[in-house]
């Protein structure tokens, strides 16, 4: 077989273009079969055939979720986390249209953890001097711009991180940075808390003991020991 022959999608069998080949680990997929995947799916190129079509199955099912997902609340800016309180699940997305674009629903009890990263850009402000060439004042001034990246830890078989991009190089001194902050506060703070079903469900709230057997703040449910900083029944912080 010649380098540049057509490909066949070893998904479902159609012929694949010169440039619409998406590598796999043993195999080949066409360009609209690798569309069906989800958009946090990482490593593709190291991922088998028979992973691929594992992971199309999932997201195929998926729809389901979607069909039933019934946001009460959104949070963040361009790109959006919608929760559902009453199923307990989120998706992240762009997408006003986000229903038709199939995507991932994931419980709150997935969640392992959400920190905002801010990261500062600085850029020397120059001034002309009587020669037209430029030099630095003294002292020396500068335009700081920051970057503002939410990232999302995920315990799921397709993906463990999501990053939420909020806005890139954003004069710190603008309203802009004032508003994606915020923006990235509440993304944390709403997937930070607790599945908040059990306490609607009427579950006890036990108070945490001093000593001995230890009792999660949002759910009451109680282990001698924690190994995570996270409830494993509920997915709530245990704080401490």
């Amino acid at each position: 077989m010649g380098l540049f022959d057509k490909k066949t999608c070893d998904i479902c069998g159609a012929k694949i273009g010169l440039l619409g080949n998406r590598k796999l680990d043993d195999g080949n997929m066409c360009g609209d079969c690798a569309k069906k995947l989800s958009p946090f799916l990482t490593d593709r190129r190291k991922t088998t055939l028979a992973a691929i079509k594992d992971h199309l199955a999932y997201r195929e099912a998926n729809k389901a979720e979607v069909a039933a997902f019934a946001m009460t609340r959104a949070v963040g800016g361009k790109t959006k986390v919608l929760i559902d309180d009453g199923a307990g699940k989120f998706i992240v997305s762009s997408s006003n249209n986000w229903k038709n674009d199939n995507p991932d629903v994931i419980s709150l009890s997935q969640v392992t953890f959400c920190k905002g990263y801010t990261q500062e850009n600085r850029t020397e402000i120059m001034k002309t001097d009587k020669n037209g060439k430029k030099v630095s004042h003294f002292p020396r001034q500068y335009k700081i711009e920051h970057d503002y990246t939410v990232k999302i830890g995920v315990n799921s078989p397709w993906f463990d991180e999501i990053n939420i991009h909020l806005g890139a190089r954003v004069d710190s001194e603008s309203l802009e940075a004032r508003t994606v902050s915020r923006q990235q506060d509440e993304i944390t703070d709403a997937l930070s808390r607790p599945d908040p079903r059990p306490a609607a469900q009427g579950a006890p709230v036990m108070p945490a003991a001093s000593a001995g057997p230890k009792a999660c703040p949002s759910c009451g449910a109680v282990a001698a020991s924690w190994s995570g900083k996270f409830c494993e029944s509920c997915g709530g912080p245990l704080g401490g």
